[in-house]
């Protein structure tokens, strides 16, 4: 059956209409009616919106282990870096430290790594236990899991804080705050002053802020260094009284040391007069330093090896000092003379490790048989037997023939470093 337009738009108004009479025949239910649906979309909306409490979530819990609790409360904000996702369930104190139980989103997975800090919104309070991981990845945290104290830091407490302002305030002179005071009333000036302290602090403030993770670096290491000065204070007070004993020596001799003051200029004026007049030959005097300090940084390891041996033992320095011991000069001396012999030939200097070749006729020229007596002159030999001499027109300085070399022969090569060579200018 196919109803006409007309017809249809008659039955509405006719519903529309019987239906507002019912309601303002029953307007006292009506209004009830409304009220209570007003009340359950304002509570809900209450419930669920603005203090975020779902009754189908099931959240997993967390035990973080704290020093102290801060200030943190139950109901609170739990936060993963800044962003709520639950909120603390309850706080108690177990053992020597702080647990705090929190209620996580389950939707919201949170690494098992990192910091987790009950920080403040303000000097004020407003606590909130903030989770900060150092991956983005697993494993997470889940219902259960205990998060242990040493991954965990509590804001300083208020009282602790107001203690160590009082310290601080303890070291301020009253007097001296009372002449800052003053002075700053002194004329028209002084809010203007005022402001301007203000303006500068305001300025120092914002600048630390903007090097906050440089300021808080310098704070850590200063923390470190200052513990250092604390554990050393009694070296650092020994070295105080001692440092105050040689200034009191040095005020004691401050007439001597006015007197040098006042004796340096004529000093200095006279090395002056002394150097302009011997510039002529100053030049030279400086020029033949010159050539004695070249001449001696050359023997530099000579003197080295000469005082402080590494290539054998002992010293001459201790060599010395072995002479004065018991209260006297201790040495020894022979007091017979000593012939030496002269092989008339060249000598060669022992430092240059080259091996030259023996002479053949290096004959001492002396003949006094008490000098070289296991010397080949004074060798035994069969009566009439010739003593060795250099054959007639012999050269006195002819050296032996180099040994012959060959596969099983051992190579002599140059046995040190070259020498060093200096010839000072002329």
């Amino acid at each position: 059956m196919r109803w006409p337009v007309p017809r249809i738009r008659d039955l509405s108004a006719e519903v529309i209409v019987g239906g507002v009479r019912r309601i303002r025949a029953h307007r006292l239910a009506t209004s009830v009616f409304g009220l209570l649906v007003i009340l359950v979309a304002s509570s809900g909306y209450l419930t669920i919106g603005t203090l975020e409490f779902d009754p189908f979530d099931s959240p997993y819990r967390v035990r973080v282990e704290l020093d102290e609790s801060g200030g943190l409360l139950p109901g609170q904000d739990v936060t993963l870096r800044g962003v709520r996702v639950g909120r603390v369930a309850s706080v108690e104190v177990a053992d020597d430290r702080v647990v705090a139980v929190a209620a996580i989103d389950s939707r919201v997975r949170i690494p098992d790594s990192g910091k987790v800090r009950a920080a403040a919104l303000s000097a004020a309070g407003e606590q909130y236990l903030d989770f900060l991981p150092d991956v983005d990845d697993g494993p997470y945290l889940t219902d259960g899991s205990v998060v242990r104290a040493d991954r965990t830091s509590s804001p300083i407490p208020m009282s602790r804080m107001l203690e160590s302002l009082s310290s601080t305030l303890i070291q301020v002179d009253p007097d001296k705050l009372r002449t800052i005071t003053n002075e700053l009333g002194v004329s028209a000036a002084g809010p203007d002053k005022l402001a301007d302290i203000v303006d500068g602090g305001i300025f120092m403030i914002s600048t630390l802020d903007g090097v906050l993770p440089q300021t808080v670096r310098l704070i850590r290491n200063s923390k470190v260094v200052l513990t250092t000065f604390s554990d050393a204070e009694p070296e650092l007070r020994k070295t105080a009284q001692d440092l105050s004993a040689t200034l009191g020596g040095v005020a004691r001799m401050s007439g001597g040391f006015e007197e040098l003051v006042t004796r340096t200029p004529d000093t200095l004026a006279t090395m002056d007069a002394i150097i302009a007049q011997n510039s002529p030959t100053m030049v030279q005097l400086l020029g033949n330093l010159a050539t004695v300090g070249q001449m001696t940084y050359l023997r530099v390891p000579a003197f080295n090896e000469f005082f402080f041996p590494r290539q054998r033992d002992g010293s001459t320095l201790d060599a010395v000092a072995s002479a004065f011991h018991d209260g006297g000069v201790w040495a020894l001396a022979s007091i017979y003379p000593r012939y030496q012999c002269d092989y008339d030939v060249p000598r060669r200097p022992g430092a240059v490790p080259n091996f030259p070749a023996p002479y053949l006729y290096s004959d001492c020229r002396n003949p006094d048989p008490t000098l070289i007596p296991r010397g080949a002159r004074n060798a035994p030999r069969p009566p009439g037997w010739p003593v060795p001499t250099v054959p007639p027109g012999a050269d006195p300085l002819a050296t032996a023939d180099p040994p012959p070399t060959g596969p099983s022969s051992i190579p002599t090569p140059y046995g040190g470093a070259p020498a060093p060579s200096y010839l000072p200018p002329k």
